[in-house]
């Protein structure tokens, strides 16, 4: 038997090197936490949009032609703004665990939603004319251990 008549050997493996950071995920899922991200700001800025709406509405105060005009061209901005902050939060911390990586996008978002309820929502000392909310334009509806 001659060299010609053995199989071929396979290639030996070469090693993987290792590293002390683990390699970023493939490209093509790389992609869906930051747009799930975006989704999820897109969402929240409505929500806060909505909250301030409905308690200007069940309130009474800001909610005549130029109040509700001011809501509406505010959303203009305020949603695709919840979703790009949302977007470059979940960029930044792609390094985390993909779980630990919902907690600062939620907590911001969480964030801007109060804030904005508590500044464009609750107009305190607007002359409400419905009566069903104090002079601080708070409804009655909304939590009192939330800041408003």
């Amino acid at each position: 038997m001659t060299r010609a008549d053995l199989p071929p050997t396979p290639p030996l493996p070469q090693p993987q090197p290792q590293t002390w950071y683990r390699s970023p995920p493939p490209r093509r899922t790389a992609l869906l936490p930051p747009a799930a991200a975006a989704l999820v700001g897109g969402a929240a800025g409505y929500l806060a949009h909505a909250l301030a709406a409905n308690a200007r509405a069940y309130c009474d105060a800001g909610w005549e032609q130029g109040g509700r005009f001011e809501l509406t061209f505010e959303m203009l901005f305020l949603v695709p703004g919840c979703a790009l902050l949302a977007l470059l939060l979940a960029l930044s911390t792609r390094r985390l665990p993909l779980l630990l990586r919902a907690v600062p996008v939620l907590a911001v978002l969480a964030g801007v939603v109060l804030w904005y309820f508590a500044v464009k929502g609750t107009l305190a000392g607007y002359p409400g004319d419905s009566g069903r909310c104090g002079p601080d334009n708070v409804p009655p509806w909304w939590p009192g251990w939330l800041p408003a």
